[in-house]
């Protein structure tokens, strides 16, 4: 009797901590433009497999993102059981661990399809979308299922319209559906890409068939009637690129210069419009700079002197945002901790301050409230 083989592939474009349960593969997506940019150059990305050999689309890594990858599996693996997840993101059982392969088969048994939770959205997915990226991308996309899928047509139109999509790109179920998913999924996808022109400044909102495609799964699992067993995602460390940018921060704040840290951070963010969500800024310390650049240069402007005359330490910083935040919610309910209410009073927190911290907690009072 032949023995089930399982595979869950990890998209990587970073070095990472590789998990030492073998079925897990790292694979380096957009390895061939890594290698044009790199020139051979020695990285230990180059242990692991890329996703340009055989049959692949390597190249397109800046339109298709993690895509290049999901293609490269499809085209060039055969492994029963086959998985998709990411080096910061991996699928979650219900203790809060990787699934282990025996976990995985037990689960495919009953489900055809382990993927994240469901996400509930405050808008429909393609409000939420035109408030990001152009909305003619996700138009064509309907219009290439009328043409090639037309019996996905009714479905497409109106999830687009409903509040749920799944997230991720994650995804482990059989190779038979996952290869009726690749077919399905890139037949529409390089039909889209033939009609449409991708011009997009920055490197994130270039990666337009990534994002279409996480909606495109919920699609195709909803109107393919698949029984799923969702799951949680767990979160293994931030974005490289969101440690590049807090050190570099760091540095301005050692230098007490504030307005060079805002022009930076505003160049990061039209580079890399997704460094402060949540699932990239993940211990919030992004939004912990805005708010030291903000208080400095509001100071500044006040008093002639500002919050960096002070303190210019990284994470003395980080601290003093997070202990004025607490103060500013404990004050709101009048209930203030001895020690907190003694840390104020010893830091002498200029009014500003105070002001920029209560700004700041209502924005995250108001978001939480929008999310429930």
């Amino acid at each position: 009797m032949k023995r089930e083989t399982a595979q869950i592939y990890v998209m990587t474009h970073k070095p990472f901590p590789v998990p030492e349960d073998e079925a897990y593969v790292p694979l380096h997506v957009g390895r061939a433009t890594w290698l044009r940019e790199h020139g051979g150059e020695e990285s230990p990305l180059l242990t692991y497999q890329g996703d340009d050999s055989g049959d692949n689309i390597s190249e397109q890594n800046c339109y298709f993102s993690e895509l290049t990858g999901l293609y490269w599996v499809w085209k060039n693996v055969q492994a029963d059981i086959t998985g998709v997840c990411h080096y910061r993101r991996y699928l979650l059982n219900k203790q809060g661990y990787m699934f282990t392969v025996p976990e995985i088969k037990t689960i495919l048994n009953k489900y055809d399809i382990i993927t994240t939770k469901n996400l509930q959205l405050n808008y429909s997915y393609y409000e939420g979308f035109g408030a990001n990226h152009k909305i003619g991308y996700l138009d064509a996309t309907e219009a290439v299922i009328e043409d090639l899928y037309p019996e996905y047509a009714k479905d497409f139109h109106r999830l687009v319209h409903e509040k749920h999509t799944y997230f991720g790109n994650m995804l482990i179920t059989s190779k038979k559906y996952y290869d009726a998913y690749m077919q399905w999924l890139f037949d529409i996808l390089f039909e889209v890409q033939r009609r449409v022109k991708v011009e997009e400044e920055d490197s994130y909102h270039r990666r337009i068939f990534g994002f279409i495609s996480e909606f495109l799964q919920y699609v195709w699992i909803v109107h393919n009637h698949l029984t799923v067993y969702e799951c949680m995602v767990g979160m293994l460390g931030e974005k490289a690129e969101v440690s590049e940018v807090k050190s570099c921060l760091a540095e301005y704040f050692a230098k007490g210069d504030y307005a060079g840290a805002k022009a930076f951070f505003m160049e990061a963010r039209k580079a890399r419009p997704d460094i402060l969500m949540e699932a990239s800024d993940v211990t919030g310390e992004l939004h912990l700079c805005m708010e030291v650049i903000a208080i400095a240069g509001l100071e500044q402007e006040a008093y002639g002197t500002n919050l960096l005359d002070r303190l210019s330490r990284f994470d003395d910083l980080m601290q003093y945002c997070n202990r004025l935040n607490r103060y500013v919610v404990q004050e709101k309910h009048g209930e203030i901790e001895p020690e907190l209410k003694l840390w104020f009073n010893e830091q002498e927190i200029t009014d500003v301050a105070h002001h920029a911290a209560e700004l700041v907690m209502d924005a995250a009072e108001r978001k939480t409230g929008n999310e429930r």
